[in-house]
């Protein structure tokens, strides 16, 4: 054992060849992902010092103890760290860049292992080597700027020396989750392999550059020079790219712009004044209310989905739904619903409305294709998981009714009575109501306790929350079973108890709450990809 730490540890062992390395492991103990909080940064500058100790070592293998490799840094500490002020953040992030230098200047060549999700500071990690090698299930991005920050542990300095300046802005400045195929693809890593062959890859490479079949100190030296770049690619790389985000971005997401100053700032200096140009950047964002307010909404984000998982994990299998009202909304539902792969009846009492639902489904779905998130054979399968009908005669076998007609309390309670002697005992009905209350519409229903609210906002496949209303009678089970369904639709449930009388109010809040959330994630994510 060379080193034993809370999260890392680090041990010696013989690659194939017989040569002697380091294996440093991130397994963060007593949690389920890893995470680069204050404490295990510092362990990891104990155990690079410790590696440094070591004699006759031939090689750095790092990797992960956990189904991920590390998802980024500890988010919960952002706001106490940015209260202290810039020049500690200026200090403090130059303290990391000193770790993570003598990972790269390590007198061996060093290889990272990934097998899951590397994210900002995960992935800044895997930079500091001199090659990566990926499982096709993992990603890799650097999505600082979602939250209104850049990549401050050499993100901005080594990814455009690694993949080149323009590949660089795209993944910083849109924040990008990268598959295994995209990152090997440009560059980033030096093989996709399966699961099972990772770590015999990774230390397959080790021995080939011990073998003098890769050249390890050219990478090295390529990573700590200024960009390649003269005047006129610098004015296409850089230019461009700033104008062309900045629209895409607007005037109060100044991250994505700011992160590819820091690049083109630091394009012609050596790494140790790169770096110091991205830390002090970082400082200056991370002191910003927008830093301040994304990190908010993000770490309520979390909050929010981890009691939902727990709510998901009291509730019955949704198998099958159905939605009441086509058109535009229930068109929505029923896309969102089926493209997720839970079959859905779509049910009106016209033949033009339901034509209108498939119309709209058809169109998401199309535009889906386009974007090659869909293949056309995928759609095709897809939209066999709507099922428009006139009548309730399928009605028996659904787990879950989604009730989507025009917002009048008289039809929206003449529509729930009659679907509930339509369905079974156990079926849950829920109203995409905005304005009414949950307990009115209750009040007819035979068993209120299988009924709330589910409010999707519009435009459906757009948004990433939906309200779950408790009434006064509705029952745990019905939540479970409704907060199960919206996080199988891939969105974030939040739930309420409304009282007669405040149901507006807290709809009105919940509106910008999730127009908040919507503009803080969708917009800066799409400022590169749309």
């Amino acid at each position: 054992m060379i080193y034993q730490g809370n999260a890392i540890t680090v041990t010696r062992r013989d690659t194939p060849n017989g040569n002697d390395i380091a294996m440093l492991t991130f397994d963060l103990k007593g949690e389920s992902v890893n995470k680069l909080s204050s404490a295990v940064v510092a362990e990891l500058g104990e155990a690079v010092k410790a590696i440094q100790a070591e004699s006759n070592l031939k090689g750095l293998l790092i990797a992960s103890g956990k189904d991920v490799f590390i998802v980024g840094a500890d988010i919960t500490e952002f706001h106490t760290l940015f209260d202290k002020g810039e020049a500690y953040l200026v200090e403090m992030n130059l303290k990391v860049h000193d770790i993570f230098n003598a990972i790269e200047d390590l007198p061996f060549p060093t290889v990272t292992a990934i097998n899951g999700l590397a994210l900002g500071g995960g992935c800044e990690v895997l930079l500091t080597t001199d090659f990566r090698v990926m499982s096709e299930k993992a990603k890799i991005g650097l999505p600082e700027t979602k939250l209104g920050i850049l990549p401050g542990w050499g993100g901005c300095v080594r990814l455009p020396r690694i993949i080149g300046a323009d590949n660089a802005i795209e993944w910083i400045a849109g924040g990008t989750e990268n598959r295994a195929d995209a990152a090997l693809k440009v560059g980033a890593v030096d093989a996709a392999v399966t699961a099972e062959q990772l770590e015999d890859a990774a230390l397959d490479i080790l021995d080939r550059a011990n073998a003098g079949e890769l050249d390890y100190k050219a990478r090295r030296a390529e990573k700590t020079s200024p960009l390649m770049l003269n005047p006129i690619e610098q004015m296409m790389a850089f230019e461009t790219a700033k104008g062309y985000v900045a629209g895409k971005a607007g005037p109060h997401y100044p991250a994505p712009v700011e992160a590819i100053k820091v690049i083109q700032k630091g394009a012609g200096e050596e790494r140790g004044r790169a770096q110091a140009i991205e830390a002090k950047a970082f400082a200056k964002l991370a002191l910003s209310s927008v830093a301040f307010n994304l990190v908010g909404l993000f770490l309520n984000d979390q909050v929010v989905k981890k009691k939902a998982s727990n709510y998901e994990k009291q509730a019955q299998p949704v198998k099958q739904t159905a939605v009441l009202g086509a058109g535009i909304m229930g068109g929505g539902i029923a896309y969102q619903s089926a493209s997720k792969g839970t079959p859905i009846l779509m049910k009106d009492i016209k033949d033009d409305a339901l034509e209108l639902g498939l119309k709209e489904a058809r169109k998401l779905f199309a535009k889906q294709v386009e974007r090659k998130k869909f293949t056309t054979e995928q759609m095709s399968e897809k939209l066999t998981n709507i099922r428009p009908t006139l009548s309730y005669g399928d009605f028996g076998n659904v787990d879950l009714v989604v009730e989507a007609v025009v917002e009048n309390p008289k039809v929206k309670d003449a529509v729930l009575t009659e679907v509930e002697g339509m369905v079974s005992e156990n079926t849950i009905l829920t109203s995409n109501t905005s304005t009414i209350s949950i307990n009115r519409l209750a009040q007819n229903l035979k068993r209120p306790e299988n009924f709330c609210g589910m409010h999707f906002f519009n435009p459906v496949h757009r948004m990433p929350l939906v309200e779950v209303i408790r009434g006064e009678k509705t029952s745990d089970a019905a939540v479970a079973a409704t907060v199960a369904y919206a996080r199988a639709m891939g969105k974030t449930p939040l739930w309420l108890t409304i009282a007669q009388g405040s149901w507006l109010i807290a709809c009105c809040s919940l509106i910008s709450v999730a127009l908040a959330s919507w503009s803080s994630r969708v917009l800066i994510s799409n400022a590169l990809t749309k």
